[in-house]
């Protein structure tokens, strides 16, 4: 049996929470940027004022699509990741930098 993680039980988040902040390192080859800023967490538990109840399933989807990823069904996809409790992080970028 498959055991089903939960967006509660992830460490990432345990640690986003109390620091508010966070960086993501995008890379091409061997260049990248690094995009530095405060944290807004959506999900199904904690909403932002600005992202209504009934579009968390739609911000998931378009963070998956505009990560390359594809599905055959999106109704499928909208039930498992509100299963999972999917989590969208969304990082206000305060500072950027690069070597390109």
């Amino acid at each position: 049996m498959r055991r089903v993680r939960r967006a509660r039980d992830t460490r990432k988040l345990s640690h986003l929470r109390p620091a508010g902040r966070a960086a993501v390192v995008l890379r091409s080859g061997w260049e990248w940027v690094s995009v530095e800023g405060p944290v807004r967490i959506v999900r199904p538990d904690d909403r932002l004022d600005d992202v209504p109840p009934d579009a968390l399933a739609a911000l998931l989807r378009d963070i998956f699509t505009a990560a390359g990823g594809t599905h055959d069904d999106w109704e499928h996809y909208d039930r498992v990741m509100a299963e999972e409790r999917r989590t969208a992080v969304l990082v206000d970028p305060a500072r950027i930098t690069s070597n390109g």
